[in-house]
């Protein structure tokens, strides 16, 4: 194969992925995203499969016949290909590519598969204008890490091997391999923010200041490192302040001002909603943290909200993103022994009771019909026939339970008894012992 040195992004990602991956690429038909797709289908015994996805935006007269070209390159190279055919609506102040860009990652969300990784063809010029125009913005150390290599993506994973390519070395890849491509005529267009600092502002300063691109990047390298490190301690000061599904005021106010505002930023994220400004974020962390016990103060951003209830803060999504995150345990009975598995919410878990003869409860304990509920807070029960009783709450932190599987972890009551919290905790009063005649066990089957 006519190649260009040091070039292999397929060993790439197989580092970020591990062996044999089953790989959907993201396919516009350009320059950068057909060198994948080339490279791909060069080692494509190395992966377990591999299928193309365009998006067509419609937002240009030509995205049709883009749309037909990618069709027919896929056919001349054996692959699947799906076409996915989008309407944008740019919300209020929202701008198109903006729009655009979140329409197209929820569509490939919608069609990624249990296990599936998606591969898109961002390299490292992406990279530097991605964090200059953070910069530029006033972003924290999340923004400036800009793209991550790999990370996790709807039901599977989104990796970008070619972040330490440059779009000269993607260039003269095609060439030596003499592919096609589309061209984009909007990418020559100054007046959007990326395309002016690429070909206005980024000439004169790789003039200026040569290996300007791998420091750059270095820098993104360094903020996603500090960012995961940011995280770590979120996620402590999250597990020590939860209260059943929200959190709690006084655990917040213990804090400082910096780790009070990182947790409610992860707090906020890992419900998938994008942060809300500096300044509503401060106004949460001051106005409604300080305000009385028996007032009930809300703050609104796009997509969401926090409401103080109490001595507790819930977060609360706008009706169109909970499409996007519906994982409320709906309050409902379980006749377990007509149906052995009960839906727990919109986003698909699920609860089952199994036959096992080793299994831990024993099923002539149990009462005809159980009752699902999601988390409240106050939580207790005894896991264990020599355990003492303990609370959920304590139990969840010891066990390390993020902050998403604390939301959707389904609790199952015998009346007013807590006897089973998800499938990791039974309650002793419905443990089996050596004279159970019939023993069964619970899976708690959750998709990510």
């Amino acid at each position: 194969m006519r190649n260009v040195p040091n070039f292999d992004p397929v060993s790439r990602l197989l580092e970020l992925t591990g062996p044999r991956p089953r790989v959907v690429l993201a396919f516009s038909g350009g320059v950068d995203s057909t060198v994948l797709a080339h490279s791909l289908l060069e080692q494509r015994r190395k992966l377990s499969g591999l299928r193309l996805v365009h998006v067509d935006h419609g937002l240009q007269p030509a995205s049709g016949d883009w749309a037909r070209q990618c069709t027919q390159q896929a056919r001349r190279w054996r692959l699947p290909i799906n076409v996915l055919s989008l309407r944008i609506d740019a919300g209020r102040g929202e701008s198109p590519e903006a729009a655009a860009r979140e329409a197209r990652y929820s569509a490939l969300a919608s069609g990624l598969k249990d296990g599936e990784v998606l591969v898109t063809a961002q390299h490292r010029d992406d990279q530097v204008e991605t964090l200059l125009l953070q910069l530029f913005r006033g972003a924290g150390v999340p923004g400036l890490a800009a793209m991550p290599a790999i990370a996790p993506f709807a039901a599977g994973r989104i990796a970008r091997p070619l972040l330490e390519v440059s779009r000269a070395e993607m260039e003269s890849y095609a060439r030596r391999n003499d592919l096609h491509w589309i061209e984009d005529p909007t990418n020559e267009m100054v007046r959007f923010d990326r395309n002016y600092l690429r070909h206005r502002v980024l000439p004169g300063i790789r003039a200026r200041w040569k290996g300007i691109d791998q420091a750059v990047a270095r820098s993104a390298r360094h903020m996603a490192e500090a960012a995961g490190l940011l995280e770590e301690v979120a996620l402590r000061d999250l597990a020590a302040a939860a209260d059943g599904v929200g959190l709690n005021v006084s655990a917040l106010r213990a804090l400082s001002a910096p780790r009070r505002r990182n947790a409610l930023r992860t707090f906020i994220s890992a419900a998938g909603l994008a942060a809300p400004s500096t300044a509503k974020l401060g106004e949460i962390c001051t106005a409604l943290l300080g305000a009385r016990a028996d007032a009930q103060p809300e703050v609104e951003w796009p997509g969401g909200r926090i409401r103080r209830s109490g001595g507790r803060l819930q977060l609360e999504m706008d009706s169109g993103k909970r499409a996007n995150f519906a994982l409320s345990i709906a309050l409902k009975s379980w006749p377990w022994e007509r149906d052995r598995e009960c839906l727990v919410n919109e986003a698909g878990d699920s609860i089952a009771l199994v036959d096992d003869d080793q299994g831990p409860i024993d099923i002539d304990r149990l009462p005809s019909s159980l009752e699902l509920r999601g988390r409240e807070g106050g939580e207790v029960l005894r896991p264990g026939r020599s355990a003492r009783t303990q609370s959920l709450k304590k139990l969840l932190q010891a066990a390390r339970f993020s902050i998403d599987e604390r939301a959707r972890l389904p609790l199952l009551y015998a009346g007013a008894r807590l006897v089973a919290a998800g499938d990791r905790w039974i309650d002793a009063s419905i443990a089996a012992n050596d004279k159970s005649r019939r023993r069964a066990r619970l899976v708690w089957t959750h998709p990510r």
